[in-house]
Parts: C-alpha cells; sequence; structure tokens
C-alpha cells in the first residue's frame, strides 16, 4: 500500500493494519522529511488518544492530514505506533 499526496509518496508498505476502514502504516514506512507534529488530539472511545501530523510537499501543508496513536487501549494494540491518513491523502495498492 502506499499513502500519496501532491504527488509524493508518504508511506509505503506491505505491513499496514486495516482498521474502519483506514489503513494503518508501520511508523518506519513513512517518509519523515514530509511530517511535522501538530499540535492537534482527538479522543476515539476504544482505540485512545490520537495524535497528529501535518503533511508538507513541496511548499504546500495539509494540515492534520495524518495520525496515530502513541499509546493505545488494549483493544487497539496492533495499531498502536502506526499512520493513517486522511485530508486528500490517497491510499492505493
Amino acid at each position: 500500500m502506499k499513502a500519496i499526496w501532491n504527488g509524493k509518496v508518504l508511506a509505503e508498505s506491505n505491513d499496514t493494519v486495516v482498521v474502519e476502514n483506514n489503513h494503518y502504516f508501520p511508523a518506519d514506512s513513512i517518509n519523515k522529511e514530509y511530517f511535522s507534529g501538530s499540535d492537534t488530539h482527538t479522543v476515539c472511545p476504544w482505540k485512545g488518544q490520537a495524535s497528529y501530523y501535518t503533511v508538507e510537499v513541496d511548499g504546500k501543508s495539509n494540515p492534520d492530514a495524518a495520525w496515530y496513536y502513541p499509546e493505545t487501549s488494549h483493544a487497539a494494540k496492533p495499531i498502536e505506533g502506526y499512520v493513517a491518513f486522511w485530508r486528500g491523502v490517497e491510499v492505493v495498492e
């Protein structure tokens, strides 16, 4: 699977985990050069507190386009630390 935005591959992995129709990519599969931290946090009742990344490619910014759970509930352990995408990021095979 690949996560693509603004013509660049943000992440690529054969080991994504699908939860609620989102592909979660292992942390070591993201191209860190395109990611910067965000102060945004949300809470999922069964996964825990999510943190976000802003994606930046060729001078364009996509705020909070990626999220991850640094620490999950017991039920969501398979995606702990994994990164998922939205806000126009295409996830394709």
